[in-house]
């Protein structure tokens, strides 16, 4: 199948290499030339594992092209629309201004190629984006499939060739199943490995990614909401997590108390999705995800206090060492990241901030570059007064306390995970603060 992929960021780049990794011949296409070359020259543009070497792989088979000309597509049957529709300014609706763009800009070349096509949108749209779009993709007559993706960063090629499940919201009619043979060509192979395909409408095939990025969401501020109530009484929600997570109607997964979730997923998109019920005059519906916004980002907050705490009249010229820059471990993704939001804080109210972070430090550089940085978790360590582990990544997970207490000025640490363990730490000489924990 030749396949164009539209968009070239962190979605598209993944999905157009496992695509030619499967047999497909692809381009993908992007406006940035900077992306272009790199992704052309077989430099991965961000952190992920397994992307470099499937990305030489797909561009030694010649099955893989990236450029910046549209025109180059214009042979292609399939169109996978994977631009970015980021958080608007001031608002919290989704900017779709490139889906709009990309949509016109693929319908003008299928009205001049005079080939039939099937356009596929993959990024996260509100409700109704899709039927909104139909009629221009089906004027020049190819037709729209919404087939949203479920990647998980630091997963994402895994995500991408074993997906957990295919969705597909169709058209009715002719069209419609016609089209989805077509997409069902492209996924064959996932197909024959009975990954689950559901075909429904529009709206639905929409509805499915929001809503499941909105139960996840959820699912982490309910478990930070215990932590608030914990630290109260001195339970500890770790084991409180632990016992719930038990009931495998609940299930342990994303029960994990912290500084809790960033990136450029659920924080956007259930703000977007707020924004849609709002439109669609169902707020009281979604209400709930506004309080899961606010605990989540709370949580942010209970780390600078806690700083405040520890370290009182000393917090202005105090040395604070970050470890984690990145939203998650296994991404140098800085969106969003709580991580980088508790630096920055700590830094204006005047402490001396080094972080470091095994991918995320040339991005640091670049959208933060007053805050300091160290290559080697030691290094930030060296004479720290205080030690705020903020992503997860394992080297500081397994971090020797004993080695790491002869490097800091003053052995404490905010564990902003909850994934050190306390009593080792305690054992060592060190103050250990975690949250919701003893």
């Amino acid at each position: 199948m030749r396949i164009a992929v539209i968009g070239c960021g962190y979605l598209g780049a993944v999905h157009a290499a496992c695509m030619a990794d499967l047999g497909h011949d692809v381009v993908g296409v992007d406006l940035d030339p900077g992306r272009i070359a790199a992704l052309a020259a077989g430099r991965a543009p961000f952190h992920e594992p397994g992307f470099p070497e499937l990305l030489g792989r797909a561009l030694s088979s010649g099955r893989l092209t990236f450029t910046t000309d549209l025109e180059e597509a214009a042979r292609v049957r399939v169109f996978f629309l994977c631009v970015g529709t980021p958080q608007l300014p001031g608002s919290n609706a989704a900017d779709l201004s490139f889906v709009d763009d990309a949509v016109r800009s693929v319908a003008a070349l299928v009205a001049a190629s005079g080939r039939t096509a099937v356009v596929v949108g993959k990024s996260t749209v509100p409700v109704g984006t899709a039927a909104r779009l139909a009629p221009l993709v089906e004027a020049v007559g190819a037709t729209l499939i919404w087939n949203p993706e479920f990647l998980r960063e630091g997963y994402a090629v895994r995500d991408t060739l074993t997906p957990n499940r295919i969705v597909y919201g169709l058209p009715d009619g002719e069209d419609g199943a016609a089209a989805q043979e077509i997409l069902d060509d492209v996924y064959a192979d996932q197909l024959r490995r009975q990954i689950p395909r559901l075909t429904t409408d529009y709206a639905t095939a929409e509805l499915v990614k929001v809503a499941a990025n909105s139960f996840l969401a959820t699912k982490i501020s309910f478990i930070n909401a215990m932590a608030e109530i914990c630290e109260l009484t001195g339970a500890d929600v770790t084991q409180l997590a632990g016992a719930i997570g038990m009931d495998d109607r609940i299930g342990k997964k994303f029960l994990q108390a912290g500084i809790g979730f960033g990136g450029g997923c659920l924080p956007k998109d259930i703000r977007a999705f707020t924004a849609r019920a709002e439109e669609l005059g169902a707020h009281e519906s979604v209400g709930f995800l506004r309080e899961v916004d606010k605990i989540n980002l709370r949580r942010r907050d209970r780390v600078v206090d806690l700083a405040k705490q520890v370290l009182g009249e000393r917090l202005v010229g105090a040395r604070v060492a970050v470890l984690g820059a990145a939203f998650k471990p296994h991404s140098d993704d800085l969106r969003d990241s709580p991580a980088v939001d508790i630096a920055t804080r700590l830094q204006g109210l005047g402490a001396d901030v080094v972080v470091t972070d095994p991918a995320a430090l040339p991005l640091l550089a670049r959208l933060h570059p007053a805050l300091s940085q160290a290559e080697q978790a030691e290094d930030a360590l060296r004479d720290a007064d205080l030690v705020v582990l903020a992503t997860e990544w394992r080297e500081y997970v397994v971090m020797d306390p004993y080695d790491a207490a002869e490097l800091v000025r003053t052995p404490v640490v905010i564990d902003g995970r909850n994934v050190l363990n306390p009593a080792r730490w305690r054992r060592a000489g060190w103050t250990y603060l975690g949250l919701g924990r003893p």
